[in-house]
C-alpha cells in the first residue's frame, strides 16, 4: 500500500491518464492507496467537473471521511451534485461535530437537503450544539461517545463496546456515568483490557476527573489537549451532567484556526476564516484597508513632529539620515518584545500578574541590546563621517538607541498584556501598531537628545 502512494502532482497526472483511459477500476485502486486528507487536497486540486464522478468512485467509508477534509466550496458543489440517495449515504457516515462544522459552512439551501437525510437524533444532536456558542468548548464537542455504568463488570462493558462503539468518534477512553448522566470517572481500553472480566467498572475506573463546561472557550480548551496529553475532554454542564466530548482532531483545528487568527491580526488584517486563493481581491482588501488608514494617519504624528524640530536638523541636516535607522530600530526592538509576550500570553506561560517582572527583564534586556547598538554605531559614524563632527553624532545617536531601545521593549512588553486585562485579544498589539507608536517615541527622543547635545556646545 505504502508504495502505491504518490504526490499530488503525480496523482493528478496518473488520475488524468486513467479517466482518459476510463479505467476507473484503477482509479478507486489508486486512490484508496492514500489518506482521506491527501485525496481531499488531490480532489480540491481537479477539474470542478470531474470532482464528482472521482468522488463516486470512492468507497462509501472512504468517500464521506475525505467529504469532512475538503474545503466548504467543493462540498458546496458536490452536495449540489448528489442525488438524494447519495448524499444520504454521506450524511449516514458523518460523526456529528463533523456534520456541525460543514452545515455552519453551507447556505441554508444546502443545510436543509442535509438535516433532510438526518434521522431525529443525530438532527436534535446537532441543532444543541449550533445552539452554543461559536468559541465555546460546546461548540466543538461531539455526543457521540461510550458511557458505562459503575456497577457494570468488564465483560458487560467490552459488550456494550462491542453494540454501540461503531458509530462512536472514539472509543479509547470510555465515561462512567449515573442514571443522571452525571459524569463518575472514566476507563480506558487499555484498563478493560488488563483486568479480569468480573472486574466492576466502580473498581478500576479514575476519579480525579479533569473536565470543562459547555460554555468555556475552545481556545482555553484547545490548550488543556496540549498540556495533559488528552485523547479526549469530556464536556460537562453547570449540574455536571456529560453532554459531549472533545476529541483531540478538534483541538488541533482549533489550534490552527486560533494561530491564523492571531497572525492576521498581527499583521494588521481583520482576521478571516476563507481561503486565501478563493477569496477576492476586494474582500482581502476590505480585511486590510482599515488597519492601513488607521496606522497611515497614526504616522502623520510622526511628520508633525519632525515639523516641530525642523530648526534642529536645518542647523544639521545630516541628522535627517538618521531617522530611519532610529526609528526602524525602535520598530524592531517593539516587534521582539511583542512577539515574546504575545506568544507566551497565548501559552499560558505568562500571566498579568507577570507584569512587575517583565518590566524589570525587559528593561534590562533594553539596556544590554541599547548598548551595544550604540557602541557598534558609535563606531560606524567615525569611520563614515570623519568631516561630519562624529563625536556629536555618536553621542546623540548612540543615546538614541538606548533610550528608544528602552521605550521600545517596554511598550512591547506591557501593551499586549494590558490588552488581556481589557479584555482585548493581545494579538492587536503586535508590529505594525507598536512600530506606528515606537516611530513617533523615537522622533521625539532623538530630537530631543540632539537640541540638549547641542546646548554643550559639542555640536
Amino acid at each position: 500500500m505504502e508504495e502505491n502512494r504518490m504526490t499530488t502532482s503525480e496523482l493528478q497526472e496518473s488520475i488524468e491518464q486513467l479517466v482518459n483511459e476510463k479505467r476507473f477500476g484503477k482509479i478507486r485502486e489508486v486512490l484508496t492507496a492514500h489518506e482521506p486528507a491527501d485525496i481531499a487536497l488531490f480532489l480540491g486540486e481537479t477539474d470542478p467537473q470531474l470532482l464528482p464522478i472521482l468522488f463516486r468512485i470512492l468507497p462509501k467509508e472512504l468517500a464521506a471521511e475525505t467529504f469532512v477534509e475538503m474545503d466548504s466550496n467543493e462540498q458546496e458543489l458536490l452536495i449540489n451534485a448528489f442525488s438524494e440517495r447519495e448524499l444520504k449515504d454521506v450524511v449516514d457516515e458523518l460523526f456529528v461535530d463533523d456534520a456541525v462544522d460543514i452545515i455552519e459552512e453551507m447556505p441554508a439551501n444546502v443545510v436543509k437537503r442535509i438535516l433532510r437525510h438526518t434521522d431525529p437524533e443525530t438532527r436534535n444532536s446537532i441543532n444543541e450544539i449550533l445552539r452554543y456558542p461559536k468559541d465555546s468548548a460546546g461548540s466543538i464537542m461531539t455526543t457521540e461517545y461510550v458511557t458505562l455504568r459503575p456497577n457494570m463488570t468488564v465483560s458487560e462493558s467490552f459488550d456494550k463496546i462491542r453494540r454501540t462503539g461503531v458509530d462512536k468518534e472514539t472509543i479509547y477512553t470510555c465515561y462512567v456515568t449515573n442514571q443522571n448522566r452525571q459524569l463518575l470517572g472514566l476507563v480506558s481500553v487499555r484498563d478493560l483490557l488488563l483486568s479480569p472480566y468480573n472486574t466492576s467498572i466502580n473498581a478500576i475506573m479514575a476519579t480525579n476527573i479533569i473536565s470543562v463546561e459547555t460554555l468555556d472557550d475552545r481556545e482555553n480548551v484547545a490548550n488543556m489537549f496540549d498540556k495533559y496529553d488528552f485523547i479526549s475532554l469530556p464536556v460537562v454542564d453547570k449540574e455536571y451532567r456529560l453532554v459531549g466530548i472533545v476529541t483531540f482532531d478538534d483541538a488541533i483545528d482549533v489550534i490552527q484556526e486560533e494561530a491564523t487568527e492571531d497572525i492576521q491580526k498581527m499583521s494588521a488584517m481583520l482576521p478571516t476564516d476563507d481561503n486565501y486563493f478563493k477569496t477576492s481581491a476586494w474582500k482581502h482588501a476590505k480585511n486590510r484597508i482599515m488597519w492601513l488608514l488607521f496606522l497611515m494617519l497614526s504616522a502623520t504624528i510622526t511628520g508633525a513632529i519632525i515639523q516641530k524640530y525642523e530648526s534642529a536638523f536645518t542647523a544639521i541636516p545630516i541628522l535627517v539620515s538618521f531617522i530611519p535607522m532610529i526609528t526602524g530600530t525602535g520598530g524592531n526592538c517593539g516587534s521582539q518584545s511583542s512577539t515574546m509576550i504575545i506568544r507566551g500570553l497565548a501559552l499560558n506561560e505568562i500571566k498579568p500578574r507577570n507584569m512587575p517582572k517583565i518590566i524589570l527583564k525587559e528593561l534590562t534586556i533594553a539596556l544590554i541590546c541599547g548598548t551595544i547598538l550604540s557602541i557598534v554605531n558609535g563606531i560606524r559614524i567615525f569611520i563614515m563621517y570623519q568631516g561630519s563632527n562624529p563625536l556629536f553624532l555618536s553621542i546623540v545617536t548612540g543615546l538614541s538607541l538606548i533610550g528608544t531601545a528602552i521605550i521600545a521593549k517596554m511598550l512591547g512588553g506591557t501593551l499586549p498584556i494590558l490588552a488581556k486585562i481589557c479584555k482585548l485579544d493581545p494579538a492587536l498589539m503586535a508590529s505594525p501598531l507598536i512600530t506606528t507608536i515606537v516611530d513617533t517615541c523615537s522622533v521625539m527622543i532623538f530630537f530631543n537628545i540632539a537640541l540638549w547635545v547641542m546646548t554643550w556646545g559639542i555640536s
